[in-house]
């Protein structure tokens, strides 16, 4: 388990922007703790904020990407291939 500021170094992205991703239920730390209020993400987190840094890249909104999440993954490839084709049409 990383803190969030361990998680924030490794995955190049800023602290506030994980508390944000976790605000609008983007990224949710794997563990709070309770006395502190820390936030904790496993290594494997460091694949899914991989995945929404793609989506971002491909031109999903934040919103999109939350709404890709929670339908079947094989669903959110088809739409991010097809994405990618579009933008890359004269």
């Amino acid at each position: 388990m990383f803190k969030i500021s361990e998680f924030s170094r490794l995955s190049r992205i800023p602290l506030q922007t994980l508390r944000y991703y976790d605000q609008i239920g983007l990224l949710k730390p794997a563990r709070i703790d309770s006395l502190t209020g820390y936030r904790h993400y496993a290594a494997e987190q460091l694949l899914e904020i991989n995945r929404n840094v793609i989506f971002k890249e491909l031109g999903f909104t934040l919103q999109q990407i939350t709404q890709l999440l929670q339908e079947d993954i094989s669903a959110c490839l088809v739409r991010a291939e097809n994405g990618a084709l579009e933008g890359m049409q004269p």
